[in-house]
């Protein structure tokens, strides 16, 4: 979380659950609306591939229900990034990679 606090993002909620599950972070970047989904692994196996397409259709689903149950307009832009991390056996962060705009719904 700090990692988007240093680079200009305002958190809007940690951990926002519905019945349908749960969104990492919501954050704000300027004027758009930003979904957070926060994946971590250790050792060089990638954080981010563990994203399945069932997962990517559910964070989708969450991002319209989050805008639905707050009235926010459907005007009002938003994505859904990844923040992928890598950590050792320690725990110490070997590499964090901000895939923005990551899952995109299709039409």
């Amino acid at each position: 979380m700090r990692y988007l606090l240093t680079h200009g993002y305002e958190l809007i909620a940690h951990k926002w659950r519905c019945k349908n599950g749960e969104i990492d972070l919501i954050t704000r970047q300027q004027t758009e609306l930003v979904f957070v989904e926060v994946r971590t692994r250790a050792g060089r196996a990638s954080p981010a591939e563990s994203i399945d397409l069932r997962k990517q259709h559910k964070l989708i689903e969450l991002a319209y229900t989050y805008t639905a149950q707050n009235s926010i307009s459907p005007e009002t832009a938003w994505r859904i990034d990844v923040i992928a991390i890598n950590m050792d056996q320690h725990g110490n962060v070997l590499r964090l990679s901000h895939i923005r705009n990551a899952i995109e719904e299709k039409q």
